[in-house]
């Protein structure tokens, strides 16, 4: 039996604005007829469109560097003078070979980060932020070694009317609720009636669909923002949708469930009201172990609401999936891939992650002028940019 779930926002204030953004969601209704999206996500998409909404995609055209026309991390250059506001993290006091003390911090917005110096430091500079808080910096910026770096002067939490939450939100709110709704949307395929009952359990839990939509895919290596857990786990969803149709013996279903679950304790693992970090639940346990409980609960609530039992061999096929997603031991896997769908999960887990990471690499790389980016020690590689245009139409030598 699949669960019909009439769930509905009741007496809404804003009652044309609500009709408008129910109007412009697909549903896809269940063999019972419910075409009703799960309150958590009506809430999620109300509660987001009335919000101010970042921007991605634009960015300032203008080369002044002051605080009324933004520079951006990803647009600061050799030796650019920049007075303006940041998002502080990382900060630790330190001595130099004299033993003079300086600040190391790193600063971000929504473009990327900077790692920061304020040399002659004190412990009142130290003291005077802490992570998370936005910090309105002076200084410059300087290339060493390949890299960017900000030389503050000057650096103290900023005012309120000082900050644009804009400027630190690299996925816009509109974007993640587009995002929510293909969610839905694909989740509402599965046709595996225990597996499609155990994803509208997630659906309907707010607490769950409200920390989904807001958590990162993880610290910085990939989708290391606000929204990144939604964007990765859609994005790997699609990809399941194209790869499992060409080989016939994968269970799409089975796969699916995989894709959204992976990382779904993530929301726990993690904290990110404003630094990203690990919570003390996530740096004793991680996210695989702490995605048996939640898995657990999840299909005893699809038992309850079912009235019938949920086949203990599917449980412990989707506990695979998600304990073998990293693929490999040193990667921090608790079991290798075994069955096909645990493969395939890890392979296309892994694709969208890289590229991810090596996008957001060419993206932040200092050196505009090359094709390449700066040398990776951790990739034991340089990354290609590909050739300028004028170069693309330069004739073959």
């Amino acid at each position: 039996m699949i669960l019909d779930r009439r769930m509905r926002l009741r007496d809404w204030p804003h009652s044309t604005l609500f009709a408008r953004l129910r109007k412009s969601l697909v549903y896809a209704p269940t063999q019972a007829g419910c075409d009703a999206i799960p309150a958590a996500l009506e809430l999620h998409i109300l509660r987001t469109n009335l919000t101010t909404h970042g921007c991605r995609s634009s960015r300032p055209t203008s080369s002044m560097s002051t605080t009324t026309d933004r520079r951006y991390v990803c647009q600061l250059g050799h030796n650019e003078q920049v007075s303006q506001v940041f998002m502080a993290s990382e900060k630790q006091l330190r001595p130099n070979r004299n033993g003079n003390l300086y600040l190391q911090l790193q600063l971000s917005d929504r473009s990327g980060a900077i790692a920061a110096r304020l040399w002659n430091a004190s412990e009142n500079d130290y003291r005077a932020f802490e992570n998370g808080d936005y910090v309105k910096v002076d200084g410059n910026t300087q290339l060493f070694q390949g890299n960017m770096q900000f030389i503050a002067t000057a650096i103290r939490r900023a005012r309120p009317d000082e900050v644009d939450e804009v400027d630190f939100m690299v996925l816009r709110t509109d974007e993640i609720d587009r995002m929510a709704q293909r969610l839905t949307e694909i989740l509402r395929t599965i046709k595996t009636p225990e597996l499609r009952n155990l994803a509208e359990c997630f659906l309907m839990d707010t607490n769950f669909i409200t920390k989904f939509t807001t958590a990162p895919a993880g610290m910085k290596n990939h989708h290391a923002y606000r929204g990144g857990l939604t964007e990765h786990v859609v994005g790997l969803m699609e990809l399941v949708l194209v790869v499992s149709p060409r080989y016939p013996r994968l269970d799409q279903d089975k796969l699916l469930i995989g894709a959204f679950l992976h990382d779904a304790a993530k929301v726990d693992e993690l904290s990110y009201e404003r630094e990203i970090a690990y919570t003390d639940e996530g740096q004793l346990l991680g996210h695989m172990v702490l995605a048996m409980t939640m898995i657990d609960d999840k299909v005893r609530e699809a038992e309850r609401l079912s009235g019938e039992p949920f086949p203990k061999h599917l449980v412990t096929e989707i506990k695979h999936m998600v304990i073998s997603h990293h693929g490999e031991y040193e990667y921090g896997s608790a079991k290798l891939p075994m069955t096909l769908e645990a493969v395939a999960l890890h392979h296309l887990d892994n694709l969208d992650a890289k590229l991810a990471s090596f996008t957001q690499l060419m993206v932040d790389c200092p050196n505009v002028e090359s094709n390449w980016t700066q040398y990776h020690a951790n990739l034991g590689r340089k990354l290609y940019k590909g050739a300028k245009t004028e170069e693309r139409g330069a004739p073959a030598s």
